[in-house]
């Protein structure tokens, strides 16, 4: 007898570009309808990638708070598990630590047979009081899912069970590899034969903390530059921190080098215009921005930190150079290594885009993600 689709609600706190966002999005787009039956849940109905989701017919709830605590946060969660109840909801999985607080408990009060939450990051950011919250509120889970064996390893060194941990990386939709786009670097002011380094993050900072490293990159950019008068360097991205690196740029002598471009949604174009990819971060589960990157087939930089050492590889086959973090010298040799050596960069530009097409595949995502929603749900069942 054909069992009826296993009625699951994701949720995510908006849609505005960012990493966890996206692939929260490319799930819901892309699970088996005939196996699953969607619901989508969040805090802000709003942001970018909102629309790729238009037309699909998914049901969208919004559960609008302003904290996580008091009464207004009560009342939304019992909204949810109202939800919950009312559309016999068997899985509901959570997007990150603002999702995990507030919709596990919603969750476990309504019933789902099974719960789901997910640890995006390493966990470097997090305050001791956010420590502790997440793990009363993860032990009320049945499931953790991570994407990367990094974020899992930290979490199994506080204490959390192993058995209850699934890594699923990020999955990175397949392109055929990009054509050089005239149209950007002329757009950017950057002549066909110029190098362009490109970096590609949100500009924040996290109770004054500057976890994408860009302070260091434009530190290692100042290095490259002086030996090499060509060189541009590209920051693709925004936040409130932007007039701060803005700054620190125009006093390092740098305000005719690095171009800021704000967020932009031509991010394959821009990277078919680059010459080298760096990601400088302190602190990363997976980035999806290192993907893109290694998709497009540029060879990358990146820092040994979190999951970069997974998505680059070491050894034959890897896709790019790891540096230590905060280590501006090193960053800077590294990016010079590549600019001075287009054999290296051809090299190991080309093994980025296998190794992505190979680990980081959304075809694999989903089929880690479906396999994980059905054998939990099988498993409570029985």
């Amino acid at each position: 007898m054909t069992r009826e689709p296993i009625r699951i609600l994701t949720f995510v706190s908006n849609f505005r570009i960012g990493g966890t966002e996206r692939q929260f999005v490319l799930a819901a787009k892309h699970l088996d309808r005939r196996r699953f039956a969607l619901h989508i849940g969040c805090f802000h109905r709003f942001g970018d990638f909102l629309d790729e989701l238009a037309g699909s017919g998914l049901p969208v709830s919004e559960y609008t708070i302003h904290s996580l605590y008091g009464l207004e946060s009560m009342r939304q969660r019992l909204r949810l598990a109202r939800y919950i109840r009312r559309h016999r909801i068997e899985v509901v999985h959570t997007y990150g630590f603002y999702p995990n607080l507030f919709a596990v408990p919603a969750a476990r009060a309504a019933g789902a047979r099974v719960v789901i939450a997910s640890v995006r990051d390493s966990g470097d950011l997090w305050t001791r009081l956010q420590r502790l919250a997440q793990r009363a509120v993860l032990r009320l889970a049945d499931h953790v899912v991570v994407n990367a064996h990094a974020v899992a390893d930290v979490l199994a060194g506080e204490g959390y069970d192993p058995s209850r941990l699934s890594v699923i990386h990020n999955g990175i939709p397949a392109r055929r590899m990009p054509e050089p786009h005239r149209a950007i670097r002329a757009e950017l002011g950057v002549p066909e034969d110029v190098p362009l380094v490109t970096v590609i993050a949100r500009l924040t900072q996290t109770r004054g903390f500057e976890f994408k490293g860009i302070d260091h990159f434009l530190e290692a950019a100042g290095k490259v530059a002086a030996r090499r008068e060509d060189a541009r360097f590209l920051i693709v991205g925004d936040g409130d921190a932007r007039a701060d690196f803005e700054s620190h740029a125009a006093s390092a002598g740098l305000a005719d080098r690095v171009i800021f471009t704000g967020f932009r949604l031509d991010v394959a174009a821009i990277l078919a215009a680059s010459t080298v990819a760096v990601l400088p971060s302190l602190s990363e589960g997976l980035s999806n921005s290192l993907l893109e990157a290694m998709a497009a087939g540029r060879p990358v930089v990146a820092t040994r930190v979190g999951g970069n050492p997974e998505a680059v590889g070491e050894g034959d086959g890897a896709g790019g150079l790891l540096v230590p973090p905060g280590d501006a010298g090193a960053l800077a040799d590294a990016i010079s290594a590549l600019l001075s050596d287009r054999a290296l960069r051809e090299r190991l530009g080309e093994a980025a885009r296998q190794r992505v097409l190979r680990l980081f595949s959304v075809p694999r995502m989903l089929r880690e993600t479906e396999a994980l929603y059905a054998g939990l749900v099988e498993t409570r069942a029985s």
